[in-house]
């Protein structure tokens, strides 16, 4: 009987929700069984690091990376996993644009440190300790990896063969990728799979009436029409920004788009894509006659009533974005 292609599932700074996907293939969980040998996974089996390092450079047909490097052992594994695998796919937000945990960029790794151990309300710590490197017990010595200065994406660290969007990946999209993989049928190396090439308002089935707004809101404020665009509504909807794919399950179930599948193909930049289609929604009313101080100010208004630029614009995508983070944030 020939030796099964093996298949590795890796987790860095990530939340297991891509590893929950996986699960929910189903019963085509068996029809990825009898394709190969699933030999590498933290969350589900008990393959250890070094049975990884004792393997030769190529001997993983396929990595399914998820999660962002937050810590320098989250990288050492990206650099394992990249000699050891045939095929290295970025597979989910966090390992594709940086997801949640690169939002760190926009503060410092010892303000991130302070407030999750000395300034959290919930917390009862009061000799003010802060996890370190080692730390000295009678039983022995526990070791940490140490953060990186900045959170980043796979790909900011090695070659990346394929990207698989989203938060999680949906599971029919993870098994159109792995069909792919088994068929020989991938696009060219570097290509976003698992997904579609245009924008989930074009998968979206309400109705778009070109209105403006005065304002957004949020949406435990008032109850949505669940036949209207969302973004119609005053709900900042991500949809016009992000890639199709996922099937729309968030308007589907009124609830706006977060963007978690990424900008579509020939967007480099989802939260600047998103800034720009602002002014095609934005009312700021009458301005015949008044100065730009208070057209600005007017401007200014409508964008107070959006909380949190970065969360909006860039929860899934900091990392790979133009900006990649805040200035004076990598200590």
């Amino acid at each position: 009987m020939a030796e099964k292609p093996k298949l590795a599932l890796y987790w860095a700074a990530s939340c297991g929700g891509c590893e929950i996907a996986t699960v929910n293939l189903h019963e085509k969980l068996l029809d990825l069984d009898a394709a190969f040998d699933f030999m590498f996974c933290p969350c589900l089996l008990d393959t250890k690091k070094k049975d990884i390092e004792a393997l030769p450079d190529g001997a993983i047909a396929v990595t399914l990376f998820n999660g962002a490097l937050r810590t320098e052992e989250n990288m050492e594994m990206a650099r394992l996993l990249r000699r050891k695998s045939r095929l290295l796919v970025a597979f989910g937000s966090c390992a594709k644009g940086g997801c949640v945990p690169a939002l760190a960029n926009l503060t410092s790794k010892d303000d991130l440190l302070k407030t999750i151990y000395l300034d959290s309300p919930s917390l009862d710590n009061p000799e003010g300790i802060i996890p370190s490197g080692t730390t000295a017990f009678t039983e022995g010595d526990i070791h940490l990896t140490p953060l990186l200065g900045r959170v980043k994406h796979l790909a900011q660290e090695g070659d990346v063969d394929y990207f698989v969007p989203g938060c999680p990946p949906e599971p029919h999209q993870i098994w159109n990728v792995i069909e792919a993989i088994l068929s020989d049928t991938l696009p060219a190396k570097g290509s976003t799979v698992g997904c579609g090439t245009l924008t989930v308002c074009d998968d979206c089935d309400r109705t778009k009436e070109e209105k403006r707004i005065p304002a957004f809101r949020r949406s435990y404020e008032f109850y949505p029409d669940a036949q209207a665009c969302l973004l119609e509504q005053g709900l900042l909807c991500m949809g016009i920004a992000t890639r199709n794919g996922c099937g729309a399950p968030c308007t589907k179930a009124n609830m706006p788009c977060t963007g978690c599948y990424g900008a579509p193909d020939g967007v480099s930049d989802q939260g600047a894509k998103m800034v720009a289609a602002l002014g095609s929604v934005m009312d700021i009313g009458d301005t015949t006659g008044l100065s730009e101080e208070a057209i600005a100010a007017r401007v200014a208004g409508f964008l107070a009533t959006i909380p949190d630029y970065a969360g909006m614009f860039y929860k899934y995508t900091l990392a790979s974005s133009t900006l990649g983070g805040r200035v004076g944030s990598k200590k």
